[in-house]
Order: C-alpha cells, then structure tokens, then sequence
C-alpha cells in the first residue's frame, strides 16, 4: 500500500503540469503494456481464461479505468497539492460504495466505520484549511 500511495502521489504530481489529459493518460497505458505483458507472459501457465472475464478485464481496466484517469488528469491542474492529495484519500471509499451500488456488495460494520473514518479524516482537513 505505501508503494502504490507513493506512486500514485507522483502519477498525481506529473499529471498536475500536463496539458492533455487523454494524451498523457494514454501515453500511460501505452508505457505499462510491456509491464503487463511480461507478467501475462510469466504466469500464462496458471491463467485460465473466460471470454466474459476478459470482457470485463478489458471494459474495468482499459475503459473505466482510463475514463477515471483522465477525469483526474483534467481536474489536477485546478487543484492544490495538498488539496489533491487529500481528495484522492476518498478513492477507496468510491469504489467500495461502487460495488454495494452496482454489484450488489452488502453494507457490512467495517465499510461504513471505515468509510466515516476515512471521510472524517478527509472532513478535518478541510475544515483547517477553511479556518487557517
């Protein structure tokens, strides 16, 4: 997770200067196909492939995901540093509320303390941003 933070935090950054968020998104993708072959390439042997799961490989990792990216490319240049860093925080809590509202995911103690957590979290930083 502190991996992926961290690179995420740098994606963000390089993206905040960009012009063209499409371009820069899918110069992206394009940079991470040899990454994704080779490691298609090490385990093909303990793949099994369904033609409805790539399907949705294709429309949840090319599609959704490009789509998100841009959006997030197109809105950093508007944004503050901190203010992004903060917001892309809530990402976690997106995307589970995505799986309860679109593939039917219970509402379990855990999503909901965590989602008040992370939200409040989220919640105090703006307020002493507001009051600073």
């Amino acid at each position: 997770m502190l991996t992926a933070g961290v690179a995420w935090g740098i994606y963000s950054l390089r993206g905040k200067g960009g012009r063209d968020a499409i371009a820069a998104t899918g110069g992206n993708f394009l940079r991470a196909v040899p990454f994704a072959a080779l490691i298609s390439i090490i385990t093909i042997s303990s793949t099994r492939l369904d033609s409805l799961g790539v399907v949705y490989a294709i429309i949840s990792g090319a599609i959704t995901s490009g789509l998100g990216y841009v959006i997030w490319y197109s809105a950093l240049p508007g944004l503050k540093s901190s203010s992004a860093a903060t917001i892309q925080l809530s990402v976690p809590v997106l995307a589970a509320t995505g799986g309860i509202l679109l593939l039917g995911e219970p509402i379990s103690v855990r999503y909901v303390v965590a989602s008040i957590a992370v939200l409040g979290g989220i919640g105090l930083v703006v307020i002493e941003k507001q009051s600073a």
